[in-house]
């Protein structure tokens, strides 16, 4: 219990220092503006407008890694993945495969909580068309470098192209993977030393689920995926 209790308050501190982050000054202009100028359908909303924290269990061994909180998703919220559709999505799958409390996510507070997972993203601010920049992504390499460090993780799934590059990224700078860089596609599953695996979906924004480049069973079977690898 103590040794959880510890846990738990370097997760918070950590995502304090999250939030209190200002290192990349077109972000931060861009997540107050917006949180300023607000889209007609949140008008009466208050934005959050800062960087936005990791969010989950402490002591989850599944990570999703995400690409960037959406300028009137998460940055309204507040919390990863949390106001928009590519958050429906999430949850809803999250909570089929036993990784969340209910299968949907409105606003912080709203009763959700993660099982044995954790989420967070290669970029923590929004960014203008959902584009970071490289110099604005190693900024924030830090804050999945110190998430790393703290949570048991034996599962990462990076949604995205962004996310898988970025954590193979990470896993060389850590000696977990030494290999070519892997073509990024649905479905993928990299061995990382350690016993460790990297899946890949791709990511569930509107552009993906309205096509149907990317269909609930499709992202079901990655969760699927996970909990099997887990409960191995």
């Amino acid at each position: 219990m103590a040794e959880d209790s510890r846990r738990r308050s370097r997760w918070a501190r950590l995502n304090e220092r999250i939030v209190a982050c200002e290192r990349c000054a077109r972000l931060r202009k861009y997540c107050r503006n917006v949180a300023r100028e607000k889209r007609r359908a949140f008008r009466d909303c208050d934005y959050w407008g800062r960087p936005v924290p990791n969010f989950g269990d402490s002591r989850a061994r599944l990570l999703v890694v995400g690409l960037a909180p959406a300028a009137h998703g998460a940055n309204r919220t507040g919390r990863m993945f949390t106001g928009d559709r590519s958050g429906d999505w999430l949850y809803r799958a999250l909570h089929k495969a036993g990784f969340a409390n209910q299968p949907h996510s409105q606003r912080a507070g709203d009763g959700l909580k993660l099982i044995d997972c954790a989420i967070t993203g290669v970029a923590h601010c929004a960014p203008p068309q959902n584009r970071p920049t490289r110099e604005e992504l190693a900024n924030c390499a830090q804050w999945l470098e110190e998430t790393v460090d703290l949570l048991p993780v034996r599962v990462f799934l990076a949604l995205g192209q962004i996310a898988w590059r970025a954590v193979i990224d990470h896993m060389r700078r850590r000696g977990w993977y030494d290999g070519r860089l892997p073509r990024f596609a649905h479905g993928e599953r990299l061995e990382l030393s350690g016993g460790r695996i990297l899946l890949a979906s791709y990511h569930p924004s509107q552009q993906n689920t309205f096509t149907g480049v990317l269909t609930e069973p499709m992202f079901d079977d990655v969760f699927a995926t996970a909990r099997v690898l887990l409960d191995a």
